[in-house]
């Protein structure tokens, strides 16, 4: 047989669904396993998102539609991004995929060709410097480090620019650390991309999840609307993960070119879901708000109660609802420490290393999960901590 396209053997993985598929494992087996590996909410949609769907069923809207997406749900995210972070655009500049994961893949396969560097971040959703390679491009890391409290460096960022730089990846509230980038910093990089001509494709999936302050979009700030594009979604603020849907918000120079890949690859999304997902953007019982009020409630105890477990150290995030957790001070590797966890205390999570190098000596625990599995979750832990603190002991003996 000949061999398969080779851009596949520059492809990864994804850490958290490995992880989660050993879980799964361990549960048929008949073991009780608390699931903090994905970044999924413990909700579920509203009511009215609900109804709206099957009203859309009944109604036979579950037919092909515009391959962009419903001209009124384009409007209605375009009102919603200028509601909520003042990010000013026509509908006409929003596209609509089934998922976010596939239209952040036709965004890049759009602006990045062989040969092109790509700046993302370390630690990072691992789709990034993946599909920079699978299109040929050099993934070039930016760090997110603890002493910084996991702020991009601008300086870095500027070192790291060559005459081969065409795109720069942001992701605030960042996955896994939780960081969002300061005022500061997004100024700053504003500047390195409008000096250098730089694409910027802004993650803003977990926008709304933010625990202090105003989000700000880098788009909002001069020179970046017309080189921006922002990637969002329903899975995060809306608690609609499985019902696969995102959109991108693009500038009319790469508009054509996501609507040539849609026609070239999904065709439309379903109609029926951005039936549902306008009634999730205008949200007249307030879902959003008090999903990401809980959330901030058991950020209040989760990453506190995870610093205080012996070689362990945690930051609280500012913002999604994920605790990133140093295990240096463990004796052990992260790795290591994970598969402790999962296979003898039951709770899973990912280790580090699944979202870049600088990941290597962290944990990311979900708080996604309610606070109940998350006090049995810590207890668990503090109970199986003493077998990591006689494992650095040694190490220091």
């Amino acid at each position: 047989m000949k061999p398969l396209a080779k851009r596949i053997s520059v492809m990864s993985g994804e850490g958290a669904l490995s992880v989660f598929q050993r879980a799964r494992e361990l549960e048929r087996q008949g073991r009780d396993i608390i699931h903090l590996e994905l970044g999924e909410p413990d909700f579920h949609p509203a009511e009215n998102v609900i109804a709206e769907a099957e009203r859309a069923i009944r109604a036979g809207q579950d037919r092909y539609c515009a391959p962009p997406g419903l001209p009124e749900l384009q409007q209605e995210i375009a009102a919603y991004l200028a509601h909520t972070r003042s990010v000013t655009c026509r509908p006409g500049q929003v596209v609509v995929a089934p998922g976010c994961k596939l239209i952040l893949s036709l965004a890049m396969t759009a602006l990045i060709e062989s040969g092109d560097e790509v700046l993302y971040p370390d630690p990072s959703f691992p789709i990034y410097p993946s599909m920079i390679r699978a299109l040929g491009g050099g993934a070039v890391a930016y760090g997110l480090r603890e002493k910084d409290r996991f702020q991009p460096d601008p300086d870095e960022i500027r070192r790291s620019v060559t005459a081969r730089t065409k795109v720069l990846i942001l992701n605030s509230p960042n996955n896994p650390t939780g960081t969002v980038y300061s005022p500061e910093v997004l100024r700053a990089i504003a500047e390195i991309a409008v000096e250098h001509d730089l694409w910027v494709i802004a993650d803003e999936i977990y926008a709304r999840i933010v625990f202090s302050g105003p989000y700000r979009s880098i788009a909002t700030l001069p020179g970046m609307a017309e080189r921006t594009v922002i990637i969002d979604g329903f899975s995060k603020t809306f608690a609609m993960t499985g019902w696969r849907l995102g959109y991108a918000v693009a500038p009319d120079e790469v508009i054509p070119a996501l609507h040539m890949l849609v026609v070239n690859t999904y065709t439309c999304a379903s109609e029926f879901i951005q039936r549902a997902a306008i009634e999730a953007l205008r949200d007249p019982l307030n879902a959003a708000d008090k999903m990401v009020a809980e959330f901030a409630r058991r950020r209040e105890f989760f990453p506190s109660a995870l610093a205080q477990i012996p070689g362990f150290r945690c930051l609280p995030p500012d913002g999604a609802f994920y605790a990133w957790v140093s295990i240096a001070g463990t004796g052990m590797t992260a790795p290591a420490v994970a598969t402790l966890l999962l296979e003898e205390a039951g709770v899973a999570g990912i280790p580090g290393a699944a979202f870049g190098r600088l990941g290597e000596p962290f944990l990311r625990f979900s708080f996604a999960s309610s606070t109940a599995q998350l006090e049995r979750a810590v207890e668990r832990i503090a109970a199986i901590a003493p077998r990591w603190a006689s494992a650095a002991a040694t190490s220091r003996a």
